[in-house]
């Protein structure tokens, strides 16, 4: 019998892959770092970053509400209000409102009420960004209707909210532009250099006048609430706040009644007047034409137009034309006569023969009457304001002397007046020719700056300062508007010059109007005044037409008031154009002091 035969039942082994030595190695590695990389994160973010999450988290939380300070206020001597600040209501909206929902429905509800497109709301918030922290501004100046509106659908509206705001606002408007200036919100590159002085996207800052000198004391501190607020950014308590600082008020030198009078006297003409005590250098009014409307920067959303005319007009009209340069005419002769009798070469009895015209190194230079005025003296040569008189005193003494004299008078350099934008006027030598035309000073040069033409240029202000020298016995004063902490800045410099020198020039000033080209001037409404004219040769494209110049100070034996008036392209002469202005603005300040009195100034200025 055959053996029963199994089958080779051989067992195939499985291998294992999973599980051996080096495998359960590398996952128990892997798994550890991955758990040591989240421990680390973990710890990084609760130790190292759990202060600034902890702070953002309380960003969320906590908001903080701004309240602008209330801006100083600016007075005349006689305490009028110049600048203040009124409330208007204004829509402010909560930074993250147009990206939610309900911003479908409650933008286009927002620019129906307040006559805003939609798109410029939205452009707004953009502009200040998601994360900041207070409430945007979207209109000022609501009116009741507006105010109405909102109330009435607050409910659909309950990210937009209504406050009072501080505005700058000025009663008297464009009749003190110059000086006051203005304030608007800060441009890009202001607030690159001022946030370090803690100013902030859409805060205001003085532009100009006194509103940019003395912002630091106008300006006050910045307040606010810490509230904290739900999900939505609404607040639901105030949980601190401090109140804002209002800035100090300022009280300035200026009249506001002797200011308007200034500003009716320029009557239409592009020009300026500067009214001066010249025994301090106290402004009392400073008037440039043409003027502007500085509320107009305070508005929410300006007029594109009249905002144009402003900024980039062909008048421009914000250059201040009292601190800017123009040639002074024959105002300038007060230089040249001081310059001759203290130079040594004249005396006090000089006469010279006056001529229809001189020509000197083959140039021709006429007599402006194209007459002569026979042999005369300094005082008839002011008084009727000769050419050909100084040009003979120009050739004798030399354009060095003169260049001298008018550098002693202040001229060729800023008078510190406060107030930003002062041209410094030019005082031209042989060395700025040689610079600027590569070529040589001549006796025709010294001519010129004789009578105050040429290349010389000066300003209403400068002139100012010149007559003050007489007015005040020989003192050059600086001009200001303020004085801080009520100090009294009679700042002045003696200009070194002979009695007689002195006594020849003030008795020409008063000849000036009792015989000379100043006549309307003599008046019994006014008290004895001492002045001078200018004509100054100018053109306007290829039309000639000459700038005015009237200086004057009264009373003349006692002066208390200096005023010039300049009028630009004017046309017609000093004595016609702008002496008008002067005896206008004398009589209002005359009246001022002496109010309701029926005898002629002229008399009761003798008695006093």
């Amino acid at each position: 019998m055959a053996l029963l035969e199994f089958p080779n039942l051989s067992v195939n082994k499985i291998t294992r892959t999973v599980g051996k030595k080096p495998q359960a190695v590398f996952f128990l590695i892997f798994t550890l770092l991955i758990m040591g990389i989240i421990a680390s994160r973990l710890a990084f973010l609760q130790l190292v970053e759990g202060s600034n999450y902890r702070k953002r988290a309380e960003a969320n939380r906590v908001r903080t509400i701004l309240k602008q300070p209330e801006r100083g206020n600016i007075f005349d001597r006689n305490g009028k209000l110049l600048a203040t600040t009124r409330y208007p209501h204004s829509a402010y909206v909560w930074p993250m409102a147009h990206t939610r929902p309900t911003w479908s429905k409650v933008g286009p509800l927002l620019s129906q009420i307040l006559k805003i497109p939609q798109k410029e709301i939205e452009e707004v918030l953009q502009e200040k960004g998601y994360n900041v922290e207070t409430l945007v501004r979207i209109a000022r100046n609501l009116n009741l209707e507006q105010i109405t509106a909102l109330k009435e659908y607050e409910n659909e509206l309950q990210d937009v909210e209504i406050h009072a705001e501080a505005v700058r606002y000025y009663p008297h408007g464009k009749y003190i532009a110059h000086v006051i200036g203005y304030t608007r919100e800060l441009t890009a590159e202001q607030l690159a250099k001022k946030k370090k002085d803690g100013y902030r996207l859409g805060d205001v800052i003085g532009q100009q006048g006194i509103e940019k000198t003395y912002e630091k004391i106008l300006r006050g501190e910045w307040g606010g609430q810490q509230v904290e607020v739900d999900h939505r950014g609404r607040p639901i308590r105030v949980l601190g706040e401090k109140q804002a600082k209002s800035g100090r008020n300022i009280k300035l030198t200026l009249n506001l009644d002797i200011q308007r009078s200034a500003d009716k006297a320029l009557n239409g003409y592009n020009g300026a007047v500067v009214v001066m005590n010249p025994n301090n250098g106290a402004i009392l009014a400073l008037v440039s034409h043409p003027t502007f409307e500085p509320n107009i920067f305070s508005e929410q959303r300006p007029s594109p137009k009249a905002l144009q005319n402003i900024l980039s007009g062909k008048s421009h009209p914000l250059v201040n034309r009292a601190l800017s340069s123009f040639p002074p005419a024959s105002t300038f002769k007060i230089v040249t006569t001081v310059a001759a009798l203290e130079s040594g070469k004249f005396s006090p009895k000089t006469i010279l023969q006056t001529y229809p015209s001189l020509t000197i190194d083959g140039t021709n230079f006429r007599e402006w009457n194209r007459m002569g005025f026979g042999a005369i003296g300094f005082s008839k040569a002011i008084a009727m304001s000769s050419d050909t008189f100084f040009y003979q005193i120009a050739q004798i003494i030399g354009g060095q002397t003169l260049i001298d004299w008018a550098q002693k008078f202040g001229f060729g350099k800023p008078t510190g007046i406060d107030l930003s934008g002062e041209s410094k006027g030019l005082v031209p030598d042989k060395y700025w020719k040689r610079r600027k035309w590569k070529m040589s000073w001549t006796v025709g040069d010294s001519i010129n700056i004789s009578i105050g033409q040429g290349a010389l240029l000066t300003t209403p202000l400068q002139v100012a300062v010149m007559f003050s020298v007489p007015a005040n016995g020989g003192n050059i004063v600086q001009p200001h508007l303020i004085d801080i902490n009520n100090k009294v800045t009679n700042h002045y410099q003696e200009i070194k010059m002979k009695r007689t020198t002195l006594k020849i020039l003030q008795d020409s000033l008063r000849m000036v109007i009792t015989e000379g080209t100043g006549k309307g001037l003599n008046r019994p409404t006014v008290p004895p005044i001492a002045g001078k004219s200018g004509t100054a040769e100018a053109w306007k494209g290829k039309v000639k037409q000459n700038h005015a110049w009237f200086g004057a100070y009264a009373p003349a034996d006692k002066p208390e008031i200096v005023v010039v008036a300049f009028a630009e392209h004017a046309g017609g002469s000093g004595s016609n154009v702008a002496g008008p202005m002067i005896l206008q603005i004398m009589e209002e300040y005359f009246r001022q002091k002496l109010p309701g009195k029926d005898k002629s100034l002229l008399e009761i200025s003798d008695n006093s």
